[in-house]
């Protein structure tokens, strides 16, 4: 950077790191604005390099004016003219213009040979080996370059000095290569010479770049190419209407007439020489020069900013619509946590198996009376040991975790089904389930939750070892046997009367109440509530684990897109480029 330079330099940091941030911004989720905002941040992205930091480090360096048009404009023939002998190719095979050209003043080809402008281009040498024929292209003078990747690059000693042309591809080309660098190109320029003729001159696609332009203060002379004398007075202010109507109004018309070429292809210089001539003052002005880099530079920093604030709102947008797919998933399965819950307040575990294993268990309840002596613990476990059964409280175990795993999976797969398909309802959701069953519960999830039953079934006795350590209470623990007081204390926790009618009540509500009363006679009614709540605390701490782990599985989905900056940072780097950007 030149010394004169130096003020830029916060400008400079604004703009590096609002690139930054643009670059990160990948707007992943299918909301109404992200394609769009996707194409606009990566132009923005592209200028920056292109055009805008390469000019804010050299503001003297010299002005690049863009010669761009629809197809068959004459733009090829109108370079020619200017330079005052041929340099690029035309015909009748569209599109003709296959590469970009720049032609420099040979004392600017320091300025023009490096990366300052149009980084992403490689840079080739070109050399005029014949007045009468177009320059050979290479890396080394070698052979002729075709594609639309690289930059050719011509010292010619008519073009002014402080000044460079570049003859840009057909903004309206059918090859998609072109369109795009002719875009590329046209972002890249301090001023655009815009050519179009007199039959196409009110086309729409080069309507829509001028608007463009008009909206970013680029500085653009139009040039009407191959008008008949009798219409160019009329043509030509019908002409300048139109661009007054879209702020255009102070941009130079040059008419060149419709006038036959010679035998090189050429125009005569007659019917260029007032451009020629604005051209060579305009190389000759160094503030003039300035002010069109200054006044599109500033044009571009705005509108960068512009485009980084609607970044930002894109953003929003999509943070907006993530914490939407985000509570869709929360809010499933927190309603599935809600009836597992309810399910084991309300006695819905009671019925069924585990009622008739529980009844099994307290029989009409002679079993606690004979516990009390330790004389029916013993006949019991001894009969089913003989006869190759599980204890009565195991059976009672077995059924509890059964009931349970079932009404855990069930509600599992409905909140994966629910969560599913309020995904589906939104397009971002949909792209993010293209592909996966998201709602299919894993083969082994019923094992899962079966170990994560059983764990806390361990729990509830280690409880009760723990709370018999003292010496009188163990003597009563031990009577009554640990795995029978750990299957009292779990229907405890389950035998509110809520959901049971009669017979069911006197049985499980009943029986509960009884056995809850025996842990009393053991423990104190302290111990037993407070083991009581935290039984329950532990279940559904180990039962809300299971939720979470399968509800991740829709979460992590949305994780995988990464991070992002926020919408307060990107609002607060356009912001700090407006404010940097005034001193332009």
């Amino acid at each position: 950077m030149n010394t004169e330079n130096a003020p830029a330099v916060p400008l400079i940091d604004a703009l590096e790191q609002t690139r930054e941030l643009l670059r990160a911004t990948t707007l992943p989720l299918a909301t109404a604005s992200a394609p769009q905002q996707r194409e606009l941040a990566a132009r923005a992205v592209a200028q920056l390099d292109d055009y805008v930091l390469p000019r804010v480090r050299s503001l003297d360096a010299p002005l690049l004016a863009v010669v761009g048009g629809s197809t068959g404009a004459g733009k090829s023939t109108l370079v020619n003219a200017l330079v005052g002998h041929p340099v690029t190719r035309s015909g009748a095979i569209r599109p003709t213009t296959r590469r970009p050209l720049l032609i420099h003043h040979p004392r600017d080809a320091g300025a023009c040979t490096t990366q300052r402008v149009l980084p992403h281009l490689a840079r080739v040498r070109g050399a005029l080996t014949d007045p009468s024929r177009t320059p050979q292209a290479g890396a080394d003078g070698a052979g002729p370059v075709e594609d639309t990747s690289s930059l050719v690059l011509l010292g010619d000693e008519n073009i002014p000095e402080g000044l460079a042309i570049l003859d840009a591809p057909d903004v309206d080309s059918i090859s998609d290569e072109n369109r795009a660098l002719a875009a590329q190109l046209l972002s890249a320029a301090d001023l655009w010479l815009f050519v179009t003729t007199a039959n196409r001159y009110a086309d729409a696609v080069p309507w829509q770049l001028l608007r463009n332009a008009a909206g970013r203060d680029i500085t653009v002379a139009v040039v009407l190419d191959r008008v008949q004398a009798a219409s160019a007075a009329e043509i030509e202010e019908d002409l300048r209407r139109m661009l007054a109507q879209e702020g255009l109004g102070a941009a130079p018309v040059f008419v060149v007439q419709e006038s036959p070429l010679n035998e090189l292809g050429m125009l005569p210089p007659a019917a260029v020489g007032e451009l020629r001539s604005w051209l060579a003052e305009l190389g000759a002005d160094a503030h003039a020069r300035s002010e069109i880099a200054a006044r599109t530079l500033g044009g571009a920093v705005r509108e960068l900013a512009d485009t980084t604030d609607r970044t930002a709102e894109a953003v929003a947008a999509q943070q907006s619509t993530e914490d939407h797919l985000r509570r869709e998933v929360t809010t499933s399965f927190e309603e599935a946590l809600r009836a597992i819950v309810d399910s084991t307040r309300d006695g819905t575990l009671l019925r069924g198996e585990v009622l008739a294993r529980w009844q099994d268990f307290v029989g009409t309840g002679e079993f606690f009376r004979g516990l009390e002596a330790g004389i029916g613990r013993v006949r019991d476990r001894m009969t089913a040991f003989f006869r190759g059964q599980p204890a009565p409280e195991v059976r009672v175990e077995e059924a509890i975790e059964s009931g349970l795993q079932a009404v855990v999976v069930e509600n599992t797969a409905r909140a994966a089904e629910l969560a599913e398909r309020r995904w589906r309802d939104e397009p971002a959701g949909q792209v993010l389930l293209a592909g996966r069953d998201a709602a299919a519960l894993p083969a082994d999830y019923p094992a899962q939750v079966a170990e994560s039953i059983r764990a806390w079934q361990s729990d509830v006795m280690l409880m009760i070892q723990q709370e018999g350590s003292g010496k009188r209470t163990r003597a009563r623990a031990m009577s009554l046997g640990v795995n029978a007081l750990a299957v009292i204390l779990m229907i405890a926790v389950f035998s509110t009367t809520g959901g049971l009618t009669g017979l069911e009540v006197g049985i499980a509500g009943g029986s509960g109440v009884v056995g809850t009363k025996l842990l009393e006679a053991v423990f104190g009614e302290d111990a037993v509530r407070r083991m009581s709540e935290q039984a329950r605390k532990n279940l559904e701490t180990r039962i809300t684990a299971l939720l979470d782990r399968r509800a991740k599985q829709f979460l992590d989905t949305i994780d995988e897109l990464g991070e992002h900056p926020s919408a307060e940072q990107l609002h607060a780097a356009a912001q700090r480029v407006r404010t940097e950007g005034e001193a332009l």
